[in-house]
């Protein structure tokens, strides 16, 4: 063997020592917190699940809308990834159509209006925007908070069963966005279906309720009040009666419903504050 093949040799055969015999290095993995943590918010509206994901950056002494987050650009609505909304049923956005699904949610900052954009696309990166995706863009004003909000905050507000309202806080600004739900249009069959049902256990007292806080066929609340008084007597029957009443203008049978369910009221451990919303409906009669 010659000099170099000998030299050859030895190199490579140091070489196959040192990787055999020596530990191998390990990488320390070390968790450090997100400068703009991840957040998941659920909230129940009607009869529709609503999911918001999105991460929460900070303002940390920097101005935000017009200088961190600048007017008229595209915006994530967050930071990190892509901030994503869900829907389980078709909702309306400020009066706009949005099937059911999970979409994008950008954001054009402006001065005294933003456009929010409802995009099909959830799976690029928020920097491969296209407005070839979008679903529907919806303009909503933009209010001034008194307060200062430090981190980027999504929260849904003033919930009621067909309608709820999107907030989009930090800094000093408030975004708006009106929810709506055709809550009549989807249920409102269902109890059709149910009442007309045979059998007698039906959902009397809700179907009342439902149809007296929608002005929908009092005639029936009223007749379904009935059957639910009937079945089970208790405070607050009467008192969804006494109400139906005095919407259908029978002033009398309504105060008289309203005093008979202050009575079980007062027989009712924690039903005290029946009293008061009794009163309240006898006085606005009188």
């Amino acid at each position: 063997m010659n000099t170099k093949a000998l030299l050859f040799s030895l190199a490579a055969g140091t070489a196959v020592l040192f990787s055999t015999s020596a530990p191998a290095q390990q990488v320390a993995r070390v968790e450090f917190p997100q400068p703009s943590p991840t957040s998941t918010l659920k909230q129940h509206v009607g009869l529709t699940d609503i999911e918001i994901v999105y991460s929460r950056p900070s303002a940390k002494g920097r101005p935000v809308f017009g200088g961190l987050v600048p007017y008229g650009q595209v915006w994530r609505t967050g930071a990190n990834g892509s901030t994503t909304i869900s829907f389980s049923t078709p909702v309306k956005l400020n009066g706009t159509d949005i099937p059911a699904g999970k979409y994008s949610l950008f954001t054009i900052p402006g001065e005294t209006e933003w456009t929010v954009i409802i995009n099909k696309d959830t799976k690029s990166s928020p920097f491969a925007y296209s407005a070839s995706n979008d679903v529907a863009r919806i303009t909503v004003r933009s209010g001034e908070l008194a307060e200062h909000v430090e981190t980027f905050g999504i929260l849904i507000d003033a919930i009621r069963d067909d309608s709820a309202i999107i907030d989009l806080v930090w800094e000093h600004t408030v975004v708006q966005i009106p929810l709506t739900l055709d809550l009549v249009g989807s249920l409102g069959s269902q109890i059709e279906a149910a009442m007309s049902a045979p059998g007698d256990k039906k959902p009397y007292y809700q179907a009342a309720m439902f149809y007296y806080d929608h002005d929908l066929d009092l005639q029936k609340a009223k007749t379904w009040i009935n059957a639910a008084v009937k079945a089970s007597e208790t405070y607050y029957t009467v008192n969804m009666k006494a109400k139906i009443l005095a919407k259908l203008g029978d002033k009398e049978g309504a105060i008289a419903a309203a005093k008979h369910s202050s009575e079980l009221a007062t027989k009712t451990d924690g039903a005290g504050g029946y009293v008061k919303l009794n009163q309240d409906l006898i006085d606005s009669l009188q």
